[in-house]
Parts: structure tokens; C-alpha cells; sequence
């Protein structure tokens, strides 16, 4: 079936209108009319393929919220009209050990990525011999997924808030649960865009004390105010007493730009961990002798799966439970508008998501920015 999107042609190209085919309904889809969509900072990254080569073109975003227009014959999980989400990845192998434990994310030949991937599974729908069809992602009208890799949206949630949970929000609650955030524990988040804003708000809501570090003195009200975290500081070249009577056991470092991990380092307690969920497209530099006067360790972290992201009482389940959706801004599916919201998140003049809204015939972008696909007209 024909569907209208917002793609990049190539590499660094401006966004533009195109139409691309999505698959037929098979038995265990769903058919997404999509209402949502958010502006993830990793969608810039692999339009200007600053983190290697990208499929041409490009339809970005996974962080999608919309409503179930069609099921397949075999679907159980799913009806017409649920709010839905589709996040980060629309399939995997299925049969690692990563796959069985439900972190799909982590599955041993690579999971199928919602845009920028190929249908490279023998059971996947668009499965052939070249390898796959290519995946496009929510910056479109529509979009197909098997059921098990779409998320039920709870019951009450604000849709707009909700479809940046599907990639910022359990991009930080996954870290949070693996290293064992306890209420009282401290935390520092470093960087405030929508990661950081996310890891804020849940942060507090686990009960950590959470400490905001930011280059931007223009965010101090957000971070204290807005989502009232503890103290903001301001990051400085020397750091070395800025926890001095109490530093923090762990860094949770959002900041998708180059920055030196040493002003990080040195401000993490003994055995301390900085748990890396931005990733910046250039090569940083490391000493060993940040890490071992203190045993401080660097850790990465990668969304999460679908059994983390969706069953009670994960994710959603606990941010609907404390009232927690992303602040975003609407913009309409314009791809002026869309490429206009890129440039302000490169330049950290977004809260904390763009995105897309789509009403009725219309759509477009959020959270930062959300965009709302129902602009694109009619299918």
C-alpha cells in the first residue's frame, strides 16, 4: 500500500515529501495509522550518516503513537482502535539467548532496526534473498509491525508524551533497573535534552536524588524548576570539588556531542560508574589513569527490550503510574518544519523532544519536537 512520509534522499540531504510502499497485513501484523512521531537526536545522526552508511532513502523515527487500524488473522495481543507504540526495532532473530531472555535489543546477529535496517530474517514478512527489504520508520502515515514488537500505550496517557518513551524514556529506565537505582541513592545526569530530561524525571520517580550537569546556564530553571531536580551545576573545565563532601556513585551521560569524559571521571565516587546512552558521532580519548585511581568503570547501555519496555510493571507501566510523559512541542508534517526542528536539536534549542501530530488526515513531529503525520492528507 502507498504511504506518504518525510525521507532523506542521501546522506545530509534536507528532508523532503515521498511516498513509499508499506507490506500487506500478514497474519501476525498490525497495520499502525500513526498519530506521532518523535525527533530523536539519533534520527539526525543517520540522515547525515554520522554514524556510518545509511539506506537511501531514509524515513526516520522510532517513536511512534498511533491507533490499530487493522490486525492480521493470527493476532492476539492487539484490536482495532488500541493506542499503540512501535519504539527502537521491529524484529530480531528470535532464537539467541538475548532474544529468549526478551532483550531483543542485544540480539546476537543484530536486531531489525524500525528505519536504516532490512527485513534480514527468513521469517520476517518482507524477507528475500538480497538480504531484506529495507525498514522506514514514523515520519510517515502508517506503518506494518509484527505484534510482538509493538507496545500497548496505557490507558489515560497523553499519545504525544507517550511515543518518546519508546526510545528516550526506556533508554534510560533500562540502565536505571540494570544497575540498581535505589530510592536515596545520588545520580547525576549529564546533558539535558530528551534523554536527560527522561532520566530526570524518573530518576525522582524511583526516589535518587538527581543532580542535572549542563554547558547551558539557560537550563537552570528547567532542571530545578521544570523537573525539579536537586542542584543543577554548571559544567566547568575543573571539576575536582564540585561533589567533593558527597560524589555521586553513578553518571547517567545523555550528550549525543563530542565531550571529554575527563571532566566526568574525575567527579565519580570510588567505584563509580558512568553509564554511556548518548552516543556522539566522533572517536573521544581516554587515559587509563581515569579510571583506575578509584576502580571507576565506563558502561554503555542500549534502549531496552520489548518485555522491559511493555510488561507490567515496566516502563510504561511505571511512567503511567507516576504521571510521567515527555515534554515535547507539536510541529506540523512539514518537512520545512521538520528540517528546521533538526537544526534547533543540534543546537539544544528543543524541550525536550520535536514532534509529529497527526489529526485526522494530518500529521506531524514532537518531544523536542513531535511530529504529526496527518498534514501529509489523505492515504
Amino acid at each position: 500500500m502507498s504511504c506518504k512520509c518525510i525521507a532523506a534522499m542521501s546522506g545530509g540531504a534536507p528532508l523532503s515529501l515521498h511516498t513509499i510502499e508499506r507490506r500487506a497485513v500478514g497474519n501476525k501484523d498490525v497495520k499502525i495509522t500513526i498519530k506521532y512521531a518523535g525527533i530523536c537526536h539519533s534520527d539526525i545522526h543517520q540522515a547525515r550518516e554520522e554514524w556510518g552508511k545509511g539506506l537511501f532513502p531514509m524515513v526516520p523515527g522510532h517513536e511512534i503513537a498511533g491507533e490499530v487500524e487493522a490486525v492480521g488473522k493470527d493476532v492476539t495481543k492487539f484490536k482495532v482502535g488500541d493506542k499503540v507504540g512501535v519504539g527502537c526495532m521491529v524484529d530480531s532473530c528470535r532464537d539467541c539467548s538475548s532474544c529468549k531472555a526478551g532483550d531483543e535489543q542485544y540480539c546476537a546477529t543484530g536486531a531489525v532496526m524500525t528505519y536504516n535496517g532490512k527485513s534480514k530474517y527468513k521469517h520476517c514478512e518482507e524477507y528475500n534473498e538480497d538480504g531484506g527489504a529495507p525498514t522506514y520508520g514514523g515520519y510517515s502515515q502508517c506503518v506494518v509491525v509484527d505484534e510482538n514488537y509493538i507496545c500497548k500505550i496505557p490507558d489515560g496517557m497523553d499519545m504525544a508524551g507517550a511515543a518518546p518513551l519508546l526510545c528516550a524514556g526506556i533508554t534510560v529506565y533500562s540502565p536505571m533497573m540494570y544497575f540498581g537505582l535505589k530510592p536515596g541513592m545520588k545520580m547525576a545526569v549529564a546533558g539535558l535534552g530528551g534523554l536527560g530530561a527522561m532520566a530526570v524525571l524518573i530518576g525522582k520517580a524511583m526516589g535518587a536524588e538527581v543532580t542535572v550537569l549542563s554547558r547551558s546556564e539557560s537550563k537552570r530553571d528547567e532542571a530545578l524548576k521544570e523537573l525539579k531536580a536537586v542542584p543543577w551545576r554548571k559544567e566547568v573545565r575543573h571539576l575536582d570539588s564540585l561533589f567533593c563532601d558527597a560524589p555521586p556513585p553513578t553518571y547517567l551521560n545523555t550528550i549525543s556531542a563530542l565531550y571529554e569524559p575527563q571532566l566526568y571521571l574525575g567527579m565519580l565516587a570510588k567505584h563509580g560508574k558512568m553509564v554511556l546512552v548518548g552516543a556522539p558521532a566522533e572517536p573521544m580519548f581516554l587515559q587509563a589513569f581515569q579510571l583506575i585511581p578509584g576502580r571507576k568503570t565506563i558502561s554503555g547501555s542500549l534502549i531496552g527490550g520489548i518485555r522491559e519496555t511493555q510488561e507490567p510493571p515496566e516502563m510504561l507501566d511505571f511512567c503511567a503510574k507516576h504521571g510521567i510523559t515527555c515534554p515535547h512541542e507539536l510541529i506540523p508534517a512539514d518537512p520545512a518544519k521538520v528540517n528546521e526542528a533538526y537544526e534547533r536539536a543540534v543546537k539544544s534549542d528543543v524541550k525536550y523532544r520535536c514532534g509529529r501530530r497527526v489529526a485526522g488526515d494530518a500529521w506531524g513531529v514532537l518531544g523536542g519536537s513531535v511530529l504529526v503525520p496527518g498534514d501529509l492528507g489523505p492515504f
